[in-house]
């Protein structure tokens, strides 16, 4: 068989180029000697979630810990996945996370020398060499319906066979060249498909770069390497695209693992060099007693868009992927607690090798720590962002006035303080925490533990003496000589001494003004919140909270 011939007939295009010729479009990347180059190369189905996350920042760091580059290549070979707008958020919701691309789709980079980087505008690159492995004999044109092969693919199964295309189930492998033309006469629609060389009774030993030694049987699948419409698979365009993009290692999901055989043979008949796999472990979570993946259909935690909208401090859920990403990252960052994640060494063979267990309560942890951390501007700034994309319009409007805010955020937050809080773990909780020092969202619920005569009495007692220029000392002291008005000790520990002789102690007054100016029993400094709300709003609230 003419097998040039053929393939000319499979692929006229005139317009391809030669194989050397793309190699000299695409030349070795000058790179540091040890130096990985690395990617994401998710589809543009607009569905990004925390594996994306996770492999892209495993991705990241290993490409920038040894000076190479992570760039991003959109994998759109299946034009019906495609979503509009999918590229910008996967770019929008890694940025947003501190993992930034080098190069790659919609990245204006001076380093963007190896694209494009959409595979269907690769098309042609993927027609070239699909021409040569026909011309070498490596592929040929399978003419199979959809219902032959799924009448093949039920005989399988019946048959308790392994399902796909090969050996006596490839149809098409063996076809004479009048049977082809014949074929292409009668203008029926055509892929063109692996010639395989495997045999599955070979097995090898493959170094995975996190599982370690693998075992691996020979692929004998003729795999569709070319749909109908000259668009490439996935398998056949990565194995390209890396060739000519000098990736250096691809770090994937496990559940990749099963075509690895698929993509060494590829390399192999394309006369590529193999990059370096490595098959991360899936995100687990606990249901109940058992360990199961994470589901886009059962946890709403699976997508990105779950921690932006509910406002989780974005460096918390990095600094936590890391501690799964490497086993030796939470000692480290316990003994570094200062340091940027990016001063730690990340090492790919310190990747769990086994499914890493994802705890939403330990998210939950780190980022009280990390929010905790927070001076009052960079605290206005990440409850800024959310309320700007996520908040009500009144949480906007109180946005506006920073310096108010600021000054909120230092008290409620400690900062200054000895004491720093530790209990916000997301921004939306941190602006409903702030509710009460607006009156449009202040709603209180005066919860008193005192009759009316004795609450009203505290209340007007205080409003006569009350003076905003007062420090906290002289404030108390106010507070403390109201206390005998009401049949209250004035100090805490002649209430502790002789409990039966009162009807309370100070801390009892002072609650009682905390009930009527901020709704809560429990608050931070009162004299700084009076201070912050201002006298007018004081003595206004205290008034409205007087018992009818």
């Amino acid at each position: 068989m003419d097998l040039k011939k053929l393939a000319n007939a499979l692929i006229p295009d005139k317009d391809l180029l030669s194989i050397e010729e793309y190699e000299k479009i695409y030349p070795e990347r000058q790179l540091a000697p040890k130096a990985e180059v690395t990617r994401l190369a998710p589809s543009p189905t607009g569905f990004i979630h925390l594996g994306n996350l996770y492999t892209g920042l495993a991705n990241e760091r290993l490409a920038h810990t040894t000076d190479g580059v992570f760039y991003l290549r959109i994998e759109d070979t299946d034009e019906k996945r495609k979503v509009d707008g999918a590229v910008e958020s996967v770019i929008r919701s890694l940025k947003y996370f501190g993992v930034a691309f080098d190069e790659g789709a919609e990245i204006d980079s001076p380093l963007n020398k190896y694209g494009p980087y959409y595979q269907r505008q690769r098309a042609k690159i993927y027609r070239a060499f699909a021409k040569d492995l026909i011309e070498r004999g490596f592929a040929y044109p399978c003419f199979c319906t959809e219902d032959e092969l799924n009448a093949v693919r039920e005989k399988q199964t019946a048959e308790k066979q392994t399902t796909g295309y090969y050996g006596k189930y490839a149809k098409c492998r063996n076809l004479t060249e009048d049977e082809i033309y014949k074929n292409l006469a009668e203008g029926k629609k055509f892929v063109i498909r692996l010639k395989s060389q495997g045999n599955i009774e070979n097995k090898s030993l493959f170094r995975d770069a996190i599982k370690g030694e693998i075992t691996v049987t020979e692929n004998d699948q003729d795999i569709v390497i070319l749909k109908s419409d000259g668009i490439p698979t996935y398998h056949f365009a990565h194995a390209i695209d890396d060739h000519f993009m000098h990736t250096t290692l691809v770090i994937r999901g496990e559940e990749w693992i099963a075509s690895l055989p698929v993509h060494i043979e590829l390399h192999k008949v394309l006369g590529f060099k193999l990059p370096r796999y490595a098959h991360s472990s899936s995100l687990m979570k606990m249901d109940g007693e058992t360990k199961r993946k994470l589901s886009k259909r059962k946890d709403p935690e699976l997508s990105l868009d779950y921690y932006r909208k509910s406002g989780y401090f974005p460096l918390a859920v990095v600094k936590y992927l890391m501690t799964l990403l490497n086993s030796d990252f939470e000692e480290w960052s316990l003994k570094n607690p200062d340091a940027d994640y990016r001063d730690f060494k990340f090492r790919i063979e310190k990747m769990s090798r086994s499914g890493a267990l994802f705890d939403l309560d330990k998210l939950n942890d780190v980022s009280r720590t990390e929010i905790s951390k927070l001076s009052a501007e960079q605290c206005f700034d990440f409850l800024n962002g959310w309320v700007q994309e996520f908040g009500t319009d009144g949480d906007r409007a109180h946005f506006k006035d920073k310096e108010y805010i600021i000054k909120i955020l230092e008290l409620i937050m400690g900062i200054g303080g000895k004491k720093r809080r530790k209990d916000i773990e997301r921004a939306e909780q941190g602006v409903r925490f702030i509710d009460y020092f607006f009156d449009d969202t202040f709603a209180p619920e005066y919860s008193y533990r005192f009759d009316k005569q004795t609450v009203n009495t505290v209340i007007d007692g205080f409003i006569k003496t009350y003076d905003i220029a007062d420090d906290n000392n002289a404030w108390f002291a106010k507070v403390k000589a109201i206390a005998p008005s009401v049949g209250f000790a004035s100090e805490t520990s002649e209430y502790r001494a002789n409990p039966e002789a009162f009807k309370g102690s100070v801390s009892d007054v002072a609650e009682i003004l905390r009930i009527a100016v901020t709704g809560m029993a429990n608050s931070p400094d009162l004299c700084t919140i009076m201070r912050i709300l201002g006298k007018e709003r004081t003595i206004m609230r205290l008034k409205k909270a007087k018992l009818n």
